[in-house]
């Protein structure tokens, strides 16, 4: 029993995740944003050229290193598989919708965590969106729903998004003119390359030893009452929490806050897109990355998902926009466009469709 109560791995990795959040903050990355994996694949999509919101292109070290260190880490504990075919298409289309609706929140489940620790109170709206969107998806969970099995393919196939990545680090280091970079906005501040790639292969490493996942922390607690990823959700926040404590950088409040805005209905709907599809995926925008560093063909192709999810929000106005001073000092709520309202929506429209076609009975 003590098991499902405490695991030393995980508490380490929400530890480290936790303490690289603050010190790539420190040294350079957006506010309450030292880590966010819709942000930094939105960063990414821009600097190749996939949208043109010009405050938001950068190459973010931290994914490659993410993906990397749990590539390596997974070969040499024999535990990296090359797996597909569990529904590809539909996974690319639930991975577009996490990220639009992280987007519209303005971080993903982690950044959540990250805002929540640094005294971003909008994120306590966002992480009750994001707890009623994982009880949506348990309740089809429950009923049935799923992607059908993945099978084994050649291996070569679970070497495809490591070796993107290991390639778009070495064009970065060595033509970087090659891309589109923020001159200013939030694709402007980053810290320094190699110690954002060097820090992001190590949480790569433990998150992969771990499991680290912030939907599976709430799914598995309500489900089995077992708090065993729950708590390294849990240790992020106190770390960050303690960190931006003693950094002086703790801001309580909900105007003003770094990239963030205070329209609560929509940071909860966005969330809640974020969990329901997440769980219908099996995993966070942090976990799918992790398990396409492991082999998965699937989650390779969610991640492609949250990458064209990202462009799509950015080209077409969907993205949440923070709250700002205008010229009389006076704070202007932001929010999302009435396209984005619209695009919500839909979205919901879309996993609901999704979730009813995938139970049994729609199967047979």
């Amino acid at each position: 029993m003590k098991s499902k109560l405490i695991d030393p791995v995980i508490i380490a990795t929400g530890f480290c995740v936790g303490l690289a959040a603050l010190v790539l903050t420190k040294l350079g990355n957006p506010a309450n944003m030292g880590f966010c994996i819709a942000c930094f694949l939105r960063d990414i999509a821009g600097a190749i050229g996939l949208h043109r919101a010009d405050k938001v292109q950068y190459i973010r070290p931290e994914i490659i290193g993410l993906v990397l260190g749990a590539f390596a880490l997974a070969l040499t504990n024999g535990e990296f598989r090359a797996k597909a075919g569990s529904s590809p298409a539909t996974r690319f289309i639930i991975g577009m919708v996490v990220v639009i609706g992280a987007l519209v929140f303005l971080g993903c489940p982690l950044r959540m965590v990250i805002r929540l620790g640094g005294g971003d109170l909008n994120a306590i709206t966002a992480l009750a969106g994001f707890i009623v969107g994982i009880v949506i998806g348990i309740f089809f969970i429950n009923k049935g729903f799923s992607l059908k099995r993945s099978y084994d393919v050649s291996t070569s196939e679970g070497f495809v998004l490591s070796g993107m990545m290991t390639l778009l680090m070495i064009l970065f280091l060595t033509v970087p003119a090659l891309f589109l970079l923020s001159k200013e906005g939030p694709g402007s501040k980053h810290a320094p390359v190699l110690i954002s790639f060097v820090v992001a292969i190590v949480v790569g490493a433990l998150a992969q030893k771990s499991r680290l996942c912030t939907v599976g922390g709430i799914r598995d607690f309500i489900l089995f009452k077992d708090t065993r990823l729950l708590s390294g959700f849990i240790v992020i926040l106190l770390t960050v929490f303690v960190g931006d404590l003693v950094l002086g950088s703790f801001k309580p409040g909900f105007v003003l806050q770094p990239v963030s805005h205070s329209s609560h209905i929509w940071n909860f709907l966005g969330m809640v897109l974020a969990g329901w599809g997440s769980v219908m995926l099996g995993g966070c925008p942090f976990r799918q990355l992790i398990l396409a560093a492991e082999g998965n063909g699937d989650s390779v192709i969610t991640v492609i998902g949250m990458v064209a999810g990202s462009a799509f929000a950015h080209n077409f106005k969907l993205a949440g926009n923070p709250d700002s001073l205008n010229e009389a000092k006076q704070l202007v709520v932001g929010g999302i466009s009435n396209t984005g309202k619209v695009a919500v929506i839909g979205c919901f429209v879309v996993l609901l469709i999704i979730s009813f076609i995938n139970l049994p009975k729609a199967q047979d």
